[in-house]
């Protein structure tokens, strides 16, 4: 939406002379719902502080409308000021338009960003231009329900070893009211790639393992040993060990929130911005506990995984560019980053108030865990989204025809042999 701008007083001759007062409108497209909203209303109150007359508009939208939108209004000199998503989510709009700000001078103009890592630096950069300046870093853990584990006699589980029993524990001791034909011992997904290789992610990643699929030097990852354990206990957990839902394979984030609210799962991960919806009595009560991602080998340092960083990004025919870039900066500031603790439980400062959260919340504000970020292969390979989804189709195959004796070494050493053909052919094409 276009700005619109007017003077709100006029000086009259004789009279005391004041500075006009400019009423200014930023438009900013998102895809975080009504807390997102909320957010952004709390930020516009906090900015219009030291601007007098600007207001924030922003506006939420499914994500795949907010990807037709986003690269339309772009296409057709019709932008929002800003976009705020998930770094890989601006990536494709970059790759389809071209025409997203480097946010290089944008940052750098910022009193506000010693606490931005180089990774998170590396991660907002593509092709050599920063997409987006980093505002969320979204924590992952593993959830187990409380009551489950206290009726299991077990407490958090640390390595796979006690997962495995603990979700055979659910499963034979269902809660009140539920059946073992109805109790699972994971809610997972896999309907996409990015739903079951982020599952695989938070595994891998977690476990104290880096680079899922392929390196930063392109070569492929999961035929390696212990990578290799963790995928093949990954595909167990959808197959011959039944620790999920039969269907799971059709599963998306809806899908699998319905598992876990529904009371059907005893282990799912846990976002740092599903806490507070999650400890409503309507959801699950806050009947959990939080921790990290099981360790595999007993030399491993297990771990919470970063996987995912939220930004704002900049369309380079934004209406009010200069005042965009203001407010993008202004995002970084203290006032704006505790509401963003507050109202969407991420961020990436590291000195707001966490007094005022629940104890669950406080756990992922205080970050005092082992914190492993992905690696976010998009960055480095353009090409990276074709080749997960042929690794999503593989191991689709793989879920729907298991191995007959349960042993998937054969699986994977074919996997990994495929995927190393088409990373070279995509790398040659792009």
């Amino acid at each position: 939406m276009r700005c619109l701008t007017g003077l709100t007083g006029l000086v009259a001759a004789g009279m005391l002379a004041t500075a006009p007062v400019h009423a200014q409108q930023l438009t900013i497209w998102h895809d975080l719902g009504d807390n997102g909203i909320a957010w952004f209303q709390r930020m516009g109150e906090e900015f219009a502080r030291t601007r007098p007359g600007v207001t924030i508009r922003s506006q939420s939208f499914p994500t795949e409308q907010w990807f037709g939108r986003v690269i339309g209004a772009i296409n057709t000199d019709s932008a929002p000021d800003l976009i705020f998503n998930n770094y890989e989510r601006v990536i494709r709009v970059q790759s389809q338009t071209n025409r997203l700000l480097d946010m290089r001078p944008v940052l750098a103009a910022s009193p506000d960003r010693t606490f931005l890592g180089e990774a998170e630096l590396r991660v907002a950069t593509y092709r050599n231009r920063m997409l987006i300046i980093p505002i969320q870093r979204v924590q992952m853990a593993l959830g187990v329900r409380k009551s489950w584990l206290d009726r299991a006699g077990e407490p958090f589980p640390q390595t796979w070893d006690d997962v495995q029993r603990v979700a055979r524990k659910f499963k034979e001791n269902p809660p009140p009211g539920s059946t073992a034909a109805n109790t699972f011992g994971f809610a997972l997904q896999a309907a996409r790639p990015r739903d079951l290789i982020h599952m695989l992610d938070l595994f891998v990643f977690g476990s104290g393992l880096e680079h899922t699929l392929i390196d930063p030097a392109g070569t492929i990852t999961i035929d390696r040993p212990a990578h290799a354990r963790v995928l093949q206990e990954f595909l167990r957990t959808y197959t011959s060990y039944g620790f999920v839902p039969p269907d799971t394979i059709n599963h998306s984030f809806t899908e699998m929130y319905q598992v876990i609210e529904g009371g059907r799962a005893g282990m799912f991960r846990v976002g740092d911005w599903n806490v507070r919806r999650w400890e409503q009595p309507n959801t699950l009560g806050g009947d959990f506990v939080v921790g990290p991602w099981p360790r595999f080998e007993a030399g491993r340092e297990n771990a919470v995984v970063a996987g995912g960083m939220r930004g704002v990004a900049i369309p380079e025919n934004s209406p009010n560019r200069q005042l965009a870039q203001d407010f993008a900066r202004f995002m970084l500031s203290q006032p704006a980053q505790q509401a963003s603790l507050e109202v969407m439980g991420a961020f990436v400062r590291n000195d707001l108030n966490v007094s005022a959260l629940t104890p669950l919340q406080q756990w992922f504000a205080r970050a005092q865990h082992r914190l492993v970020p992905s690696d976010f292969p998009e960055a480095t390979h353009a090409w990276y989204p074709e080749l997960e989804a042929a690794f999503h189709r593989r191991l689709l195959t793989g879920i729907a025809n298991p191995p007959a004796n349960g042993d998937w070494s054969a699986f994977i050493t074919a996997t990994a042999q495929e995927m190393r053909e088409a990373a070279q052919r995509l790398s040659r094409n792009n």
